[in-house]
């Protein structure tokens, strides 16, 4: 095999991509990301040390998070831009370990030591051998090193298993954290256990109860990390509200808008303004329609098309181009789209333009601007409108209307039904799912996942839609703080006693990271979907299944039996 990598739920014959990934990337480029990521646990092992002796960590603090990110599936494609970043790793690890060397640690002192002042002074810092932390090769040989780096290098299936599902938790943490970061919002103690949890995947004496207890531990910061951003995100542009999102189109020139980065949608909104160039959200950028901060823009026009999937045929009539600010990229297949693609962040694909944060952290658009200017206006592929905009703040001022649907019946369960969407046909089984769920039953979702099932008509029990929309997938932090609300009004002991199914459909880290912060709350009984993860030996599938109730789906009509209990 010239590469292997099983992060994704569309991992090949559902255990890996050994020739080419399925979402594009090349073997170099699969094979390149595990040199990245192996880099940054070296990182990780001297920004440790550094914060143990009271050194500055931002700058790895800030290299580790935006590396992780990177090699999230469908963010980064570009090879190039890769290697230089490994090479400014190198860089940045050994600056950090020059800096941990020549301190002296703390000599430790008995009590007549200090009242004699004996001792004073300290003691040489021991260096780091594990390889991570000292590995050096030119650019030209960083395939060859990146082979003997990757995912099969741990021998132990089911050591490489928990190892795996750890890191890929904590790509997904470092994501949430970089947009928090991006707003000037962060914790300590979350860059703390990214890079303590990385240094523990080198660790051979960890044993498996060991990483299992660091699973869930990653679990628990998830949720602090996806709070982190909640707050981050509602401080700056407030809290979103109810908001009915318009699906056509204007005749204007315009910009379509993808990813997750609410600060990169400021910029855009910010700079498009006055210029006669109309912006359009796609994808996982829907709920930025949500925030009051956003609705003053008169040029934000709305939502143009779907999931993050088929971008191939929407780019190709939207006509103008389209800014990326995260992953959820497709590989064009035309030179004339790939032309109109830029990227901006942790985001990148050969031959895109990619356009970069300045040194006093602005981002320059007029490039992207001056571009739409001379395209034709988006073709209109739907009409109408889709509504959204139900995060924690905005359900809790519906709490009375919904604990009274709850207590009289006229709401008999709800059904989590977040996370992610993606290509292949089995998917249809959400549609299916939605569309067959009793008329007395309430959809939460949050993440492109929504696209399955938000443009059905599904109706509302009393005035309560029966989809509710908390936003990105991130936002599966909001249906959390929810259930927790309502398991404090309906004074139950157990999170698991409320009326809720949880049906989730995954695709990569980000999912990885909402589902470990669910079984961190103590939720359980989680089926996910369409198919469990490939990263997943049967021993530590077994571990899930028999701790947390961890399940998969079969068909629509097993399914709605199973949960409904009829």
């Amino acid at each position: 095999m010239s590469m292997f990598c099983y992060q994704c739920q569309e991992a090949a014959n559902g255990t890996g991509c050994t020739q080419r990934g399925v979402c594009g990337k090349t073997s170099a480029v699969a094979n390149i990301q595990d040199l990245l990521v192996h880099t940054l646990k070296g990182i990780a092992l001297y920004n440790q040390r550094a914060r143990e002796l009271k050194l500055d960590t931002s700058a790895g603090d800030a290299f580790i998070m935006e590396g992780l990110f990177m090699t999230i599936t469908n963010a980064n494609f570009d090879y190039d831009a890769i290697v230089r970043t490994i090479t400014e790793g190198l860089e940045l690890r050994d600056k950090i370990k020059s800096e941990v060397m020549k301190t002296q640690e703390p000599k430790k002192r008995s009590l007549l030591d200090r009242l004699f002042g004996r001792g004073e002074g300290g003691s040489a810092v021991e260096p780091i051998t594990a390889d991570a932390a000292t590995w050096r090769t030119p650019e030209s040989k960083y395939d060859e090193k990146a082979k003997s780096v990757g995912v099969l290098a741990t021998a132990d299936e089911d050591v490489r298993s928990l190892r795996e599902l750890i890191t890929y938790g904590l790509k997904g943490m470092a994501a949430y954290a970089e947009h928090a970061y991006n707003l000037g919002s962060t914790k300590d103690d979350i860059f703390a256990f990214i890079e303590k949890a990385l240094v523990a995947t080198l660790d051979d004496t960890l044993s498996i109860d060991d990483l299992v207890a660091l699973t869930l531990e990653t679990g628990k910061f998830g949720v602090d990390v996806m709070a982190l951003l909640d707050a981050a995100n509602t401080s700056a542009y407030g809290n979103p509200e109810i908001t009915e999102v318009n699906i056509g189109v204007r005749s204007n020139p315009a910009i379509l808008i993808s990813g997750h980065d609410l600060k990169d949608m400021e910029r855009l909104l910010e700079q498009t303004d006055g210029t006669g160039v109309d912006v359009y959200t796609h994808s996982e950028m829907l709920p930025a329609n949500y925030y009051p901060a956003f609705k003053k823009y008169d040029h934000f026009v709305g939502n143009y098309g779907n999931a993050w999937w088929k971008q191939q045929t929407e780019f190709a009539s939207f006509n103008g181009p389209i800014l990326f600010t995260t992953n959820c990229i497709v590989p064009p297949k035309s030179d004339e789209i790939r032309k109109r693609i830029y990227t901006t962040g942790a985001s990148g694909f050969p031959g895109c333009t990619h356009i970069e944060m300045d040194s006093s952290g602005n981002k320059d658009f007029s490039a992207i601007i001056e571009h739409a200017k001379k395209c034709a206006s988006p073709t209109e592929i739907e009409t109408g409108k889709i509504v959204g905009g139900f995060a924690h703040a905005q359900v809790m001022q519906l709490a009375d209307k919904v604990v009274d649907a709850v207590k009289s019946g006229a709401i008999r369960k709800f059904f989590v039904m977040a996370g992610c969407d993606g290509r292949m046909k089995s998917r249809d089984y959400y549609t299916e799912f939605a569309e067959k769920l009793p008329k007395d039953t309430v959809i939460l979702t949050a993440g492109c996942a929504k696209y399955r099932y938000n443009k059905l008509g599904l109706g509302d029990i009393g005035g309560i839609p029966r989809v509710l929309d908390a936003g990105q997938c991130n936002d599966s932090y909001s249906l959390a703080v929810i259930a927790l609300k309502l398991k404090e009004v309906f004074e139950l002991n157990d999170i698991n006693e409320l009326p809720i199914a949880y049906n989730i459909a995954w695709y990569e880290q980000k999912a990885v990271i909402v589902l470990l912060a669910l079984l961190s709350l103590g939720v359980k009984n989680i089926h996910l979907g369409p198919t469990l993860p490939a990263f997943l030996s049967p021993n530590v599938a077994k571990v899930l299944v028999e701790n947390f109730g961890i399940g998969g789906i079969t068909s629509v009509d097993e399914d709605m039996k199973m949960f409904l209990g009829v």
